[in-house]
């Protein structure tokens, strides 16, 4: 029969292995999968709160990092909120998709439920960063988002069926303008509420349908 002092160290001992196994065990990630995790955490708080009321202290609290990490991996705040900015706007690779085919209806049908499914994947974080509602008028910024502008031009022209029209810098110029009411169409949506989704689903095919049957063609016979 033990004694006291032998039964008060086997109930601690069993109380710590308790608490031990409690406690959540911190997986080492690899430095790829820490940054994607650092950004994914951005993402959000920045989706969540304007620029300037995201602290990258809070920032690591949530990704359950040390703030160091971010400078790390990231540089300043700033640096941190233009890869949020490429990840917004990157593209998946044209391997990785699948161009639709069809009557042109379906093409348009095809590409305007690709558009919404990709402003969909971070909703509020895309319609901040894609209308400036970040760090002000930053020539960066713009940047990326003109060079983003541009190739979802080429891409969304190459969906509808009109891929050798890319190299027309008039037709470019049109998808890009109707990119300004796809990002507007997209605020009314996630940030508003004004429009559900199979409302801004049937604008914005009604518009890329004339787009394609009837502006651009226009556009094309006087080149």
């Amino acid at each position: 029969m033990p004694g006291l002092s032998d039964t008060t160290s086997d109930a601690t001992a069993r109380r710590d292995d308790t608490d031990a196994a409690a406690l959540p065990r911190r997986r080492r990630l690899e430095p790829d999968e820490r940054r994607a995790q650092i950004l994914a955490c951005a993402i959000d708080m920045f989706g969540e709160r304007p620029y300037a009321a995201v602290s990258t202290a809070e920032l690591a609290q949530r990704a359950g990092v040390a703030r160091g990490l971010i400078n790390h991996y990231f540089g300043n705040k700033r640096d941190l909120y233009l890869a949020v900015v490429r990840r917004m706007v990157t593209l998946p690779r044209l391997d990785d998709m699948i161009v639709p085919t069809g009557t042109e209806r379906e093409r348009v049908e095809a590409s305007v439920h690709w558009l919404l499914d990709t402003i969909a994947e971070h909703g509020s974080t895309w319609v901040k960063v894609t209308s400036h509602e970040g760090v002000g008028d930053d020539p960066e910024v713009q940047q990326i988002l003109d060079q983003a502008d541009d190739a979802a031009a080429e891409r969304l022209l190459l969906m509808v069926g009109l891929a050798d029209s890319a190299r027309s810098a008039a037709l470019r110029a049109m998808v890009r303008a109707y990119g300004g009411l796809v990002k507007v169409a997209g605020r009314e949506w996630i940030t508003r509420g004004t429009l559900t989704r199979p409302q801004v689903h049937e604008l914005l095919a009604d518009m890329l349908m004339t787009l394609v049957t009837e502006s651009l063609p226009k556009v094309d016979r006087r080149h």
